[in-house]
């Protein structure tokens, strides 16, 4: 019998989003000049306000306050009716040292013996439905408000948009749990009240004209990306029982910071596998690599995509658990969910993985090379599923001045071990 699933997504604009990436981008500033830095940074942001708590310990020096206004200026808080814009916010900073007593359950003199920074269990997912191994509604779901921000910033079409969006994808099923039509899309985004649109000044946006366009412009451009499932997009359309809902409130001017206070570690799914799979409860946003909340998640994903793009099985889950100052794991564990490719149980492809993949803390950031000032990119559109590459980056000095290096992003998505994998299973 079939069934629907659902999945949301939320744009860079989203309170929650703007709070994950000024957290990743002050502790990127602090990796680039101490990669080994320890940091543990929340944010919370509201009305024309910033606050910056946690624990640091740093040898180099950031600028916090310039650090933070060039994120909300980059996301695209620039103008004052927005009650919360890049220049004039407040910024109020209250980070301290890091916990002795943390520290010293992480600290080896042998780096390879490195601890955990805490206890807890981490999840990573993949599953074949998608080239990039995500589930399809997320996939989507992170499309749509990526494609509705990149036209926000080409400032061509829809020219009323705002920073703020979000939105949900809800996909049937069948009962081999292949995807067959998409059944419902959600779509609210901040918009202004009256805007230009065809060199005719001052017409009002309402849901209709928002909608209207979303068919005209969003879906077109969201369709092209994905070869695979476009088709559904187009179906969808012509779906008469499908259903497209666009800002079903009908009016979303107030939104950003201002409409919804944020906070660093309050979009936990939608980081991670739109509520497929299984979360652990730790955030990423804002930790160095020596959290495993962050570093083993993101090698419980690396793990969980080599398997299914071996073969090995078409959905996999993998949990790793820790206890705080313990280098090795506690438990390993996997789920391939009844669709495992080869003949052997999930407890065994366990321990063939535990012999592939060293999961202390410290094998994991050299193997994933987590030390980089990498993250500001993974708090917005998901930390899992997104592309490996080299990118130039721009950092900020103890000075102020404005500095590049190259960074390797989303090293987990890399299937370096393909074939390693494909051996020890046979193949």
């Amino acid at each position: 019998m079939n069934y629907l699933f659902t999945s949301e997504s939320v744009s860079e604009g989203h309170p929650d989003k703007v709070s994950d990436q000024i957290s990743d981008a002050i502790l990127d500033n602090m990796l680039a000049q101490d990669p080994q830095a320890h940091v543990a940074c929340e944010t919370l942001c509201t009305t024309g306000q910033v606050v910056i708590a946690g624990e640091v310990s740093c040898k180099g020096w950031v600028d916090i306050q310039q650090v933070v206004r060039k994120t909300i200026a980059d996301i695209g808080y620039t103008k004052a009716e927005y009650k919360f814009e890049a220049e004039s916010c407040g910024i109020l900073t209250a980070l301290h040292a890091q916990s002795q007593d943390i520290n010293m359950g992480v600290s080896r003199a042998n780096e390879e013996e490195q601890g955990a920074g805490d206890q807890g269990m981490m999840f990573g997912y993949a599953t074949d439905e998608t080239d990039n191994f995500m589930p399809l509604t997320l996939d989507l779901a992170h499309t749509l408000v990526y494609t509705l921000a990149r036209i926000r910033k080409e400032g061509k079409e829809m020219t009323y948009l705002r920073p703020d969006s979000k939105s949900q994808v809800t996909i049937e099923y069948n009962e081999h749990n292949q995807p067959v039509r998409i059944d419902t899309i959600v779509l609210s985004t901040q918009h202004d009240e009256q805007c230009t649109k065809d060199n005719v000044q001052g017409i009002k946006v309402t849901p209709e004209l928002i909608k209207q366009d979303v068919i005209d412009i969003l879906l077109p451009r969201v369709a092209k990306r994905d070869s695979r499932y476009g088709h559904l997009l187009h179906d969808f359309l012509e779906d008469k029982n499908a259903k497209l809902l666009v800002n079903p409130t009908g009016n979303f001017v107030i939104g950003g910071p201002h409409g919804d206070t944020g906070l660093t570690g309050r979009k936990i799914i939608v980081d991670t596998y739109g509520g497929r799979g299984a979360h652990g409860g730790g955030a990423f946003s804002g930790k160095d690599p020596s959290k495993v909340d962050r570093s083993a998640a993101y090698a419980a994903r690396w793990i969980a995509k080599h398997l299914v793009a071996a073969g090995v099985a078409h959905e996999a889950l993998v949990q790793v658990s820790y206890a705080i100052g313990v280098a090795e794991p506690v438990s390993l564990y996997v789920n391939t969910y009844g669709t495992a490719q080869v003949k052997k149980s999930d407890a065994e492809i366990a321990r063939i993985v535990a012999k592939l993949f060293d999961l202390r803390p410290a094998a994991i950031i050299r193997d994933l090379k987590l030390t980089q000032p990498m993250y500001e990119e993974t708090a917005k559109y998901g930390h899992v599923g997104r592309t490996n590459e080299v990118v130039t980056k721009s950092f900020i000095d103890a000075d102020g001045n404005i500095y590049s290096r190259e960074v390797e992003l989303f090293t987990w998505e890399k299937l370096d071990r393909l074939e390693l994998v494909k051996s020890a299973f046979g193949i």
